[in-house]
C-alpha cells in the first residue's frame, strides 16, 4: 500500500464523521493517512459543508499532514482509495421514520434492522452500496470496503455474493459491550475478553472472563446488561438469562420481550417520541454544535447517538489490517464452517484475528442449543431480503418477511408491505420497473 494512504468515506456528511477522524489523527503514527476525502449526494451537501469544516479544523490543529477533501463525485473520491468507509442512510431520517411507524399500524415492530423496517433499509441499501461496489472494482479494485451500514450483515453478505470486493462489517455493538464491561469492572478493554456468536444485532455472548477469569456467572444474574441509546430500555427477564448462560444483545429485547417492546414504540410513536424523531433533535443539535468555527475537536455530545464507537472500531480495523496486527476483532464475516447449522456463504458476526489479508474467523466454543432455532431463522429471513433487494421481487420480499420470527400474519404482512414499497418508490427502482 505504500506509506500514504487515502481514505473514502461514503456519507462523509454523517454526523459520526468528527470521531472518524479524531481516530484517524489519534492512529497516525501507525496509520500514515495523507488523504480522507468525503463524499456525499446532493440532498447531504449542507451537512457535508459542516461537517467537512469540523473535520478540517480538527486535522489543521493537529498540525499532522492530512488533506481532508469534502466532493459529491463519487468516482473521485474513490479513485486510488486504499480503504473505504459507508455510513450511508438512503431516504435520510425521513424514510427511517416510515421504517419505524407504518409497522405500528399492523401491530408488529417498527425498527431500522429488525423486523419489516430493517428490511426496507436493506432493500433500499443494498442496490446502492453494489453500486458503490461497481465504482469500485474500476477504480480502486484491492481497497477494503468497512461497511458500518445498516443491516450491516445483511449489506456485507450482499456485497460478498454479488462483488468481487473485500469487504467487512461492522458494528458497535460488541465495542460497546466491552466498553460497558471495562467501566464496570474499572479495568482497561486489553484485559477482557468475550466470545460472540450469532449475526448482526442478533448476538449471544457466551463467555467473558478477565485476566482469564470468568465473569459471565455473575453477569447473568444482572437484569441491566450492556444497551444502546437506540433500543427501549426493558429489563431482561432474570430467568431467561441464567437459562440461557450467555447475554443477549439489546436488540434481541424485540424477541424475547416482543409485547413489552411493541407496547413502549406505540406509545412513544403517539407521543411523537419515534428513535427517528429523537435522533433528528440530536443531529440538529450537533450540527448546530458543528457549526462553531471554535470547534475543534469531536463534542461529547456525539456520544448521545445510537451508534457511538462505530467509527472507533472502524479506524481499528483499518489499522490492523494495514498492519497486519493479528488482534482479535468482533467482525461481520462469512460463516465457513463456524457455525454448522448455517450455509457456508452467510455472513454472520464473530471473533476474529485480522491479518492484512483480512479477517480469520475464529472457532466458537458455546453456541445454546436454546439459540440455533432463533439464528437460523433469521438468517433464512435475511438471505430471501437480500434475494428481493437484487431482484426486485415483491413475493420474495414478502416470503422474507414470513420467515421473520417477529411477523406473525402473512396477510397483514403483504399489506404491511405494499404500504412501505408505495412509500419508499423513488428509492426502489428494482420494484416499480415499467
Amino acid at each position: 500500500m505504500g506509506a500514504k494512504l487515502k481514505v473514502a468515506v461514503i456519507g462523509g456528511g454523517s454526523s459520526y464523521t468528527p470521531e472518524l477522524i479524531e481516530g484517524f489523527i489519534a492512529n497516525y503514527e501507525s496509520f500514515p493517512v495523507t488523504e480522507i476525502a468525503l463524499v456525499d449526494i446532493e440532498a447531504g451537501s449542507h451537512k457535508l459543508s459542516i461537517v467537512g469544516s469540523l473535520a478540517q479544523r480538527m486535522v489543521e490543529r493537529s498540525g499532522l499532514p492530512i488533506r481532508v477533501t469534502l466532493t459529491m463525485d463519487r468516482r473521485a473520491a474513490l479513485s486510488g482509495a486504499h480503504f473505504v468507509s459507508t455510513q450511508m442512510r438512503i431516504g435520510l431520517l425521513e424514510a427511517r421514520g416510515w421504517d419505524e411507524t407504518i409497522p405500528l399500524k399492523y401491530g408488529m415492530i417498527g425498527q431500522e434492522t429488525t423486523g419489516a423496517g430493517g428490511m426496507m433499509k436493506a432493500l433500499r441499501t443494498i442496490p446502492v452500496l453494489l453500486d458503490i461496489c461497481k465504482d469500485m472494482e474500476e477504480l480502486c479494485p484491492d481497497a477494503w470496503l468497512l461497511n458500518f451500514t445498516n443491516p450491516a450483515g445483511m449489506v456485507t453478505e450482499a456485497i460478498h455474493k454479488h462483488s468481487s470486493i473485500k469487504s467487512i462489517g461492522l458494528c458497535n455493538s460488541p465495542i460497546a459491550a466491552y466498553k460497558w464491561l471495562s467501566g464496570l469492572y474499572d479495568v482497561p478493554v486489553e484485559r477482557i475478553s468475550c466470545e460472540f456468536a450469532g449475526l448482526n444485532h442478533l448476538h449471544w455472548i457466551s463467555s467473558i472472563t478477565i485476566d482469564g477469569q470468568s465473569k459471565l456467572e455473575e453477569l447473568l444474574g444482572s437484569r441491566s446488561g450492556y444497551t444502546a441509546a437506540n433500543v427501549p430500555q426493558s429489563a431482561w427477564n432474570e430467568s431467561l438469562i441464567k437459562s440461557l448462560g450467555a447475554i443477549p444483545s439489546y436488540y434481541l429485547k424485540y424477541f424475547y420481550l416482543h409485547r413489552e417492546m411493541l407496547e413502549e414504540q406505540q406509545t412513544l410513536a403517539a407521543k411523537g417520541e419515534s428513535r427517528a424523531e429523537t435522533v433528528k433533535r440530536l443531529e440538529d443539535e450537533l450540527f448546530e454544535i458543528y457549526k462553531n468555527p471554535e470547534l475543534a475537536e469531536k463534542p461529547k455530545q456525539l456520544e448521545q447517538r445510537g451508534g457511538a464507537y462505530y467509527s472507533e472500531a472502524a479506524v481499528k480495523l483499518m489499522n490492523s489490517l494495514y498492519n497486519d496486527s493479528g488482534d482479535i476483532q468482533t467482525l461481520n464475516v462469512s460463516n465457513g464452517d463456524i457455525l454448522d447449522f448455517l450455509p457456508e456463504d452467510a455472513v454472520i458476526e464473530v471473533n476474529c484475528i485480522v491479518r492484512k489479508d483480512g479477517p480469520v474467523p475464529q472457532p466458537v466454543e458455546t453456541v445454546p442449543l436454546a439459540v440455533k432455532g432463533l439464528i437460523h431463522a433469521v438468517k433464512t429471513y435475511e438471505q430471501l431480503a437480500i434475494e428481493a433487494a437484487v431482484t426486485g421481487s415483491r413475493d420474495t420480499a414478502l416470503l422474507a418477511l414470513t420467515n421473520h420470527p417477529l411477523i406473525d400474519s402473512v396477510n397483514a404482512a403483504e399489506r404491511m408491505l405494499d404500504e412501505m414499497l408505495e412509500r419508499n418508490k423513488a428509492y426502489l427502482p428494482q420494484f416499480f420497473r415499467s
